[in-house]
């Protein structure tokens, strides 16, 4: 069965500053949405509206057609990969997996740098090493949607791919919005990609959409 999330109507301002103007977007579930945009466009913004943590001047946030306000508090509808670490340095990563209900083997059979480093504390891993953990919580986690602010953050280039598999399969069990500056990586995972520009989104197709809308030049 498919499910949806809608993101319409969103007007966000920060004094005078007019950050989001009526943006619309969907997901579905089996699907990667992309979301590209410069730095300073709104991009975690739109996020955080959409969790609820930051209250816009108009929205609307549909999960298949019903309006959820505070969905911070539906862990079953979404859940947030955030920029930062959101993993305590002190758990150790058997107890991640463990409070997330997760399997130690799925997770060592996808990165298995892993193998033999459960019983290691968080904060002993390397940036990417924490990255991959996180982004395996919130992307296994049981949720209709998952929303990752800049995954591919201090990954290196076969973790980058590695990643994009593990995304590319999981998505058979959710949807996913994603924001990254590696845009090439994302065009390459996405269904489809809206560019976040001047307060509006614009939905895009390849990348010379990109370069008309002013993002890259080929």
């Amino acid at each position: 069965m498919k499910h949806y999330l809608e993101a319409d109507g969103i007007n966000l301002n920060f004094g005078l500053r007019n950050i989001l103007s009526d943006v619309y977007f969907k997901c579905e579930t089996g699907k990667i949405t992309g979301l590209l945009g410069r730095n300073g466009q709104g991009k975690s913004c739109l996020m955080n509206v959409i969790l609820g943590n930051l209250k816009a001047s108009n929205n609307s946030i549909r999960f298949d057609g019903r309006t959820v306000t505070n969905a911070f508090k539906r862990p079953d509808l979404i859940l947030y990969l955030p920029q930062f670490n959101f993993i305590p340095g002190s758990l150790k990563i058997k107890q991640v997996l463990d409070d997330f209900k997760l399997e130690k083997n799925d997770f060592e059979n996808w990165f298995p740098e892993f193998i033999t480093k459960v019983d290691l504390k968080v904060e002993k891993l390397s940036g990417g090493q924490r990255r991959l953990l996180e982004i395996y919580v919130i992307a296994k986690a049981p949720s209709l949607f998952a929303m990752l602010d800049e995954p591919f953050t201090h990954l290196h280039p076969f973790q980058i791919e590695k990643v994009k598999e593990f995304l590319s399969t999981e998505k058979n069990l959710k949807g996913f919005l994603i924001t990254d500056h590696l845009f090439e990586h994302l065009l390459e995972i996405s269904d489809s990609v809206y560019l976040l520009k001047d307060g509006k989104t614009h939905l895009t197709k390849t990348k010379f959409d990109l370069e008309t809308l002013g993002y890259v030049n080929l």
